[in-house]
């Protein structure tokens, strides 16, 4: 490669764009993730375990409720998340899921709305991986429409007694705690449901053909009664849960770009080497087009998702703008990796390449979070004024 040659996988070089903080950020989580995730990636999402000794090595980078000031965390900025994210998912989507669960979804809400005695409690020991959580929302029923949400909680005394269910939960059956929202008399609240509280249990959903690597579970609360000081004080609306998917979705912008590259560095290797009627298939124009198109995909993701951070580093974010890229990036990396797959032929649908992979946990990905018609009518309704939902 010459002296003046484009990286494939960062044509626009977004690299010259980043702090050396930034840098250090990627450049450190990116040799985790050569060294120590992707040698154990293809064994653990074909037996459908997740790789829990990797927690203590995530928690010792400070990836953990990184961009949280205080609380044994790192105080990152949000491009560092968002790059943490990025290499991660470029090892698994499903070890991503697991640090965007922790650091957006249960961490975030207790550092926005938790009361300075949750947060000495359960912050710390989150950021150092002692204690895992998981975020209660999507319910069977529910889906895209949570304010149909049917779990519930009344008062009992100084007590909260909670019942319902939620489904498609990660970290389910290994969480310490459960950011639980509920519909209650005085609007939608959160509550910290403790492991080993009785009526409280958790069950992991197996058969997955999607973020094999990754724990997903149903919760059930049967009557848990639950303490007043175990409830988010800071909030009584459904603003809690969605903004917390706000900051869960601004990571995942980030993270499919990291599965698209690994798909595209793989297809540009397998094309080089690949001979079909006496030359590498990269020489022939269909795949060159093909190629071409993952690397303009990717390279509109990337200034996406760097624009996006720099707009919720400066605080001038608005949710819509988090909802375009979640689309849009998504649906790349999705069609990045189907067509990866499709180039690497029948050795497509092994394990022994990652597109395969990486297809099967996008699949999950652009649904979670805000499916990609729930997105494109975000951005509808910023457009027209109109809220065409239902």
């Amino acid at each position: 490669m010459s002296a003046n040659a484009l990286d494939p996988l960062d044509l626009y070089d977004i690299r010259s764009e980043l702090s050396e903080e930034e840098l250090m950020v990627r450049d450190t989580v990116g040799r985790f993730v050569d060294d120590q995730v992707i040698p154990v990636m293809r064994e653990a999402f074909e037996k459908h375990e997740f790789p829990a000794h990797l927690v203590a090595e995530v928690a010792g980078l400070g990836l953990l409720g990184s961009s949280i000031e205080g609380y044994d965390c790192a105080g990152m900025n949000s491009v560092s998340y968002g790059l943490i994210c990025q290499e991660l998912e470029r090892g698994d989507s499903g070890l991503r899921s697991f640090v965007s669960v922790q650091s957006s979804l249960v961490m975030f809400p207790i550092h926005a709305y938790g009361s300075d005695e949750q947060k000495d409690r359960w912050l710390p020991a989150m950021a150092r991986g002692e204690a895992i959580g998981c975020f209660g929302l999507t319910e069977p029923h529910g889906g895209s429409d949570p304010g149909n949400m049917k779990t519930h909680a009344r008062r009992d005394g100084g007590d909260w007694i909670l019942n319902g269910s939620k489904m498609w939960i990660t970290n389910a059956t290994i969480a310490d705690a459960a950011v639980v929202w509920a519909r209650t008399d005085e609007g939608i609240k959160g509550f910290i449901v403790e492991k080993g509280m009785p009526g409280f249990e958790a069950q992991e959903i197996e058969n997955k053909f999607s973020l094999r690597a990754s724990i997903t579970g149903a919760l059930f609360f049967d009557n848990v009664r639950v303490p007043q000081e175990n409830v988010l004080p800071g909030v009584s609306s459904l603003k809690g849960p969605l903004s917390c998917l706000t900051q869960a979705r601004y990571g995942i912008t980030w993270g499919v770009i990291g599965a698209a590259q690994a798909c595209l560095s793989e297809a540009l290797d397998y094309a080089q080497d690949r001979v079909l009627f006496g030359k590498p298939i990269s020489h022939t124009q269909t795949i060159q087009v093909r190629l071409a198109d993952m690397a303009r995909r990717i390279t509109s993701a990337q200034l996406l998702s760097l624009r996006l951070g720099r707009l919720k580093d400066a605080g001038k974010l608005n949710p819509t703008q988090v909802s375009l890229a979640k689309w849009n990036n998504c649906r790349a990396a999705l069609d990045i990796a189907r067509d990866a797959r499709d180039i690497l032929g029948g050795a497509g649908i092994s394990a022994e390449y990652v597109p395969v992979r990486h297809m099967l946990n996008l699949e999950s990905v652009i649904t979670y979070e805000g499916t990609e018609t729930v997105h494109q009518l975000v951005v509808g309704k910023e457009l027209t004024g109109v809220n065409a939902f239902g």
